[in-house]
């Protein structure tokens, strides 16, 4: 009888306590990580480096227009994000100082803002004939005779390409993109992290290569992910859509910068249309809108995939939380039940 009662009574203190912490356990919403704290622009050319050249404008002023203005939509859309320019005015940037700048900043994001251009064709006309004599014939034979010969205009013809297109890295070239990850490793800007890692933490070591693998295919996934978005809000105002593509070579500044990193050719300067569109106080507006939508899209798909995070770490947690409650309490049963049988004398 008393080891039935024992054991009733454990049992439904063990169902209330289970009961109780599946009551209490919340959602944490206070504190909640920011999925994105820090965003670098990235205004291409500049300086002495004037870029894609139109019939009147050039590539880095249209650059730095469209950068101003996202940075600004930005700042009143997020104003708990801090944002940094790696140029505000005329000035070249080194490629390399714009992507170490990034990383010192710790940036969780690299937008790099540019405008396509396409070669021009070759075109000819005819403006008129030139008389031209010649001879046929030999000796006695030999007749005089002429032709009109046609004369011809050459000109170059601006090239129709049109729309946009956005960059990431390239997925099958990550050497160099895991080495940047590493050398910059994101485990630095973490609190406390040398009481984490210990202050011998090695970015070399296997683990740290390990840790760097992951955070690169995380960096890919994240880039495609924004440079969908982005071409998805460009389509929506009418922009031809040139597709996202991968450049596993030639853009260091998505080389080298350890983060989701996207680039930006907004347009064709080479195609008068396009560029009149880009030097347009409307056009400029309208392309700096569409980014600023897609990153509102991409910050809301981050957020999801935080709240999923952290929905199966506290299911893991409250799992093997339970399990240690009832292995704990089968253990105490197991004890009384030797208890009784000893004082029994069984």
């Amino acid at each position: 009888m008393i080891k039935r009662t024992t054991l009733f009574f454990l049992i439904a203190s063990l169902g209330i306590t289970i009961f109780s912490f599946e009551i209490n356990k919340q959602p944490d919403t206070d504190g909640k990580q920011k999925v994105i704290r820090t965003i670098v622009i990235d205004p291409g050319h500049g300086g002495s480096d004037a870029g894609a050249k139109g019939q009147y404008s050039y590539e880095k002023d249209i650059c730095l227009a469209v950068s101003l203005k996202l940075g600004k939509m930005i700042q009143e859309q997020f104003p708990d994000i801090k944002l940094v320019y790696t140029r505000t005015t005329d000035t070249y940037p080194a490629l390399h100082a714009r992507a170490n700048y990034a990383n010192e900043n710790k940036g969780d994001l690299f937008i790099c803002v540019h405008v396509n251009s396409a070669p021009m064709k070759k075109g000819s006309e005819i403006v008129g004939y030139k008389t031209v004599t010649y001879y046929v014939g030999k000796g006695k034979n030999r007749k005089k005779k002429t032709k009109e010969v046609p004369q011809y205009r050459y000109f170059n013809i601006p090239s129709t390409a049109k729309g946009t297109e956005t960059y990431i890295w390239g997925a099958g070239k990550t050497d160099d993109k895991e080495l940047a990850v590493r050398e910059n490793s994101y485990i630095y800007s973490e609190e406390n992290f040398e009481k984490n890692y210990g202050p011998n933490f090695d970015p070399n070591s296997p683990e740290a290569i390990a840790v760097s693998l992951l955070k690169t295919k995380q960096y890919f996934k994240r880039s495609a992910t924004l440079a969908g978005l982005i071409q998805d809000e460009f389509v929506k105002v009418g922009r031809i859509d040139r597709d996202v593509k991968q450049r596993p070579v030639g853009i260091w500044v998505l080389q080298a910068t350890a983060m989701p990193s996207v680039l930006v050719e907004t347009g064709f300067i080479s195609n008068p249309e396009e560029e009149k569109y880009l030097n347009s106080e409307a056009g400029q507006v309208e392309l700096s809108e569409c980014i600023v939508k897609a990153l509102k899209n991409y910050v809301k798909w981050l957020e999801d995939k935080q709240e999923d995070n952290e929905k199966d770490n506290k299911d893991e947690k409250s799992k093997d939380s339970n399990a240690a409650r009832i292995a704990d309490t089968k253990e105490f049963l197991e004890t009384v039940e030797a208890n009784e049988k000893k004082k029994s004398g069984r």
